[in-house]
């Protein structure tokens, strides 16, 4: 998908149509990583309505000249995500998990989920090692914090951010090709 640069910028002026139009483009692949991190369809609904107010709050700290725009808005919900499964809400709302909780995440496997194929990143992390998309899903749609994947996959602290930090590049070659880098 093409950056729609002109809805950008006449959402940084404050156009309500814009920013609307914005939402409906990316509200299903963010509610999706959203959802991934929370394993719960209300929490996610009110993470994606707050994540998306946090864009419209913030968004003349976009820059289009520094990134795209779609990793941007979904650094915001991704870390929106984090910050709730953090919470004394969360955490004692999940106390007691009921059994549909646990069928989300037998579902959810150690796969990808479908909603990171509704982006187009699956099928880039799915061409990379075993390890990098273990280390990936993990770290960037499952939410875990390094020390957390690290303790998951059995691996040194240090070792996982190493390997991380190569994942990427790997995954960066694999995206834009070798030319690009």
């Amino acid at each position: 998908m093409e950056q729609p640069n002109e809805l950008i910028i006449s959402m940084q002026k404050g156009d309500e149509r814009a920013f609307s139009k914005l939402y409906t483009m990316y509200s299903e692949a963010i509610y999706g990583i959203i959802y991934s991190i929370v394993l719960d369809e209300a929490i996610a609904e009110e993470v994606l309505q707050d994540a998306f107010i946090k864009i419209w709050n913030n968004s003349n700290s976009y820059d289009i000249t520094k990134g795209r725009f779609f990793t941007w808005i979904l650094n915001i919900a991704r870390n929106t995500a984090i910050d709730k499964t953090r919470s004394k809400s969360y955490k004692n709302s999940k106390k007691n998990l009921s059994t549909t909780n646990f069928v989300d995440i037998l579902q959810s496997g150690d796969n990808l989920n479908k909603a990171t194929n509704a982006i187009g990143v699956r099928k880039f992390v799915e061409k990379l090692k075993p390890t990098c998309i273990k280390i990936i899903e993990l770290l960037f749609f499952k939410g875990f914090t390094q020390k957390d994947a690290a303790e998951n996959l059995e691996m040194p602290l240090g070792t996982l951010k190493t390997r991380n930090r190569n994942c990427l590049k790997d995954l960066r070659l694999v995206v834009l090709g070798p030319q690009q880098i």
